[in-house]
C-alpha cells in the first residue's frame, strides 16, 4: 500500500498540462506476471524478446488496490522445460546411482528425439513416443514379475520415478476456466484460471488410484500359504509327491503359457481364511480391471479415426461380416446380437478379434453410406452429418445393429485384445494428452487382468487337493 500511494502522489504532482506522460508505459498494480504465459512460452522459444522493465514504468492513474494478482502458474512453462525440472527435482529427491542416472538421461533423449537417434527429424510424434515410452517402461518392471509376490524394491522405485517423470507432461496440458471472484470492496470479477484439460483432470487422478491399488494388491501376498515351482526343476514324481498337483496344473494351463511358474498349496490345501483372502483380492483386482479397461475405451472412443483406416474399408457392409451374419441382421425382426453370437460358435480369442474387426468395419462402411450424399474427405464432417440423417434409412439401421453387435461381443470377451482401428487410432494419435492416459490405463488393465489369472491358478490347484 505504501508503494502504492507514493506512485499516487507522484501521479498528482504531474502537471496536467505536460502531455509528456501520457507516452510513457503503462503499469498498474497487476504485474506482468499477470501475463507471463505467453512471455515465458516467447522466451523459451527465441531470443528475440524484449525484456520489459517494470520498475522505469509509472501510471497515468491510480492502480486499483483490489484487484486480483495474479500468479504464475505451472502451465506457464513449456514442456521441454518442465520435463527437465521434473526429472531434476527427482534425481536430487532420491539417491540414484551413475548407471541409472545416464539411463534416464538416454530414455529421455529418445523420447525427446522421437525416437530417431539420428537427430534429423525423422522420428514419429511426441504423442507416439510418450505411449511407447509407458509400455516399454511397463514390460521392463513387470515383464519378469509372474508371480503373486511384492514388487521388488529397485524395480518399484524405478517405476514410481519413471512414471512420474512421463506423466509430469500433463502438468503442462491445460485449459482455462472462468471463475468468480469477490474482492474486498464487494464487487465480483470474472477471472480466468487454468486447470488440467478435463480428460486429464478426471482420468489421470483415478488412474494413479488405481495404480497404488494394484500395488497395496501385490504387497498383501506376503507369507502366504502357496509357493511357485518353475516348471521343469522339479520332476513329475517330486511335484506329486510334495502336492499331488502338478499334472493337474499342466493340463488346466494352455501350451503357449509354458513359462509361467506353477503354483504349489500344502497336500490339505489352503486354509478357509487363505482361501477367503484370495478371492476377495481377486474380486477386488476384478474392479481395478474394469475400472481400467472402461477408461482405455473411453479415450479410444475419443480419438479421431485415421484418413487411412476410411480408406481402407470394404465399398459393400455385406462383404465384410459375410453373407449368414449379413443375413442375420438385416431381418424384418428383432435384433437379438446375443443369439447370434450363439450361433456363431466362436472357439478362441483370435477368431473374436477377427470378427470385432470385421463388425467394426461394416459399422463404419454403413454409416459413410448412409451419408454418402452429403459425405466430405473429413470423417468429422461424416460423424457431424449422422445426427441429421433419418433413422428410417436403412444403412443407419445396419450401422446400429452393427454397434451393438461389437458392444455385446466385447463383453461377452472381456479380455479382448485391441481391434485394428484401435491400433490404427494409437498409431496416427497426435495428442499428447490422450496419448497418455491410453497407454497408462492400457499397462494397469494387463497388470490387473495377470494378477486375476494368477489368483484363478493359485485357486484352481487349491480345489484340485480338496477333489
Amino acid at each position: 500500500m505504501e508503494n502504492e500511494d507514493r506512485v499516487y502522489q507522484h501521479q498528482s504532482s504531474i502537471d496536467p498540462n505536460d502531455n509528456s506522460t501520457s507516452e510513457t508505459p503503462v503499469s498498474l498494480t497487476m504485474s506482468m506476471d499477470s501475463f507471463v504465459y505467453p512471455q515465458t512460452c516467447s522466451e523459451s522459444t527465441s531470443g528475440f524478446s524484449d525484456q520489459i522493465d517494470e520498475t522505469n514504468s509509472s501510471c497515468s492513474e491510480p492502480s486499483p488496490c483490489d484487484w486480483p494478482v495474479l500468479t504464475e502458474s505451472k502451465s506457464s512453462k513449456c514442456l521441454t522445460t518442465g520435463l527437465e525440472l521434473q526429472t531434476n527435482e527427482i534425481l536430487e529427491a532420491q539417491e540414484i546411482s551413475e548407471p541409472e542416472v545416464e539411463t534416464m538421461k538416454e530414455r529421455f533423449a529418445k523420447l525427446l528425439l522421437g525416437e530417431d537417434m539420428s537427430g534429423s527429424g525423422k522420428g514419429v510424434c511426441t504423442a507416439v513416443t510418450i505411449s511407447n515410452a509407458i509400455t516399454n517402461l511397463y514390460a521392463t518392471v513387470f515383464g519378469q514379475n509372474l508371480r503373486l509376490e511384492p514388487l521388488e524394491t529397485e524395480k518399484r522405485a524405478l517405476w514410481k520415478r519413471e512414471m512420474k517423470c512421463l506423466l509430469s507432461v500433463c502438468d503442462y496440458i491445460v485449459e482455462f476456466i472462468p471463475r468468480c471472484q469477490s474482492l474486498s470492496n464487494g464487487t465480483t470479477v470474472e477471472v480466468m484460471e487454468s486447470r488440467p484439460r478435463a480428460d486429464i483432470y478426471i482420468n489421470l487422478p483415478a488412474l494413479r488410484k488405481l495404480d497404488s491399488m494394484l500395488m497395496e494388491v501385490l504387497d498383501g501376498f506376503q507369507n502366504t500359504e502357496f509357493w511357485y515351482a518353475e516348471e521343469g526343476s522339479l520332476s513329475m514324481k517330486s511335484a506329486r509327491s510334495a502336492t499331488g498337483s502338478f499334472r493337474k496344473v499342466i493340463v488346466q494351463r494352455k501350451e503357449e503359457k509354458w513359462w509361467l511358474p506353477v503354483p504349489l498349496v500344502p497336500p490339505e490345501g489352503l486354509s478357509d481364511k487363505a482361501r477367503k483372502q484370495l478371492k476377495s483380492k481377486r474380486e477386488s483386482t476384478n474392479q481395478i480391471h474394469k475400472a481400467a479397461m472402461a477408461i482405455n475405451s473411453s479415450i479410444l472412443s475419443e480419438m479421431d479415426i485415421p484418413e487411412s483406416y476410411m480408406a481402407t474399408l470394404p465399398k459393400c457392409g455385406k462383404s465384410s461380416v459375410g453373407d449368414s451374419i449379413y443375413r442375420y441382421m438385416s431381418g424384418s425382426g428383432r435384433f437379438f446380437p446375443e443369439k447370434l453370437l450363439d450361433c456363431l460358435n466362436i472357439a478362441s480369442e483370435h477368431e473374436a478379434v477377427q470378427l470385432a474387426d470385421r463388425v467394426e468395419a461394416s459399422m463404419y462402411t454403413w454409416r459413410r453410406k448412409a451419408c454418402l450424399s452429403n459425405s466430405k474427405n473429413s470423417w468429422n464432417m461424416v460423424k457431424d452429418l449422422m445426427s441429421t440423417t433419418e433413422r428410417t434409412d436403412k444403412n443407419y439401421a445396419m450401422a446400429e445393429r452393427a454397434e451393438t453387435l461389437l458392444f455385446c461381443l466385447k463383453q461377452r470377451y472381456p479380455e479382448l485384445s485391441q481391434t485394428s482401428l484401435d491400433i490404427c487410432k494409437i498409431q496416427y494419435n497426435k495428442d499428447v494428452g490422450k496419448a497418455v492416459l491410453e497407454s497408462y490405463s492400457r499397462v494397469l488393465e494387463g497388470l490387473a487382468f495377470n494378477i486375476v489369472a494368477w489368483i484363478d491358478d493359485v485357486l484352481y490347484v487349491d480345489k484340485t487337493m480338496s477333489e
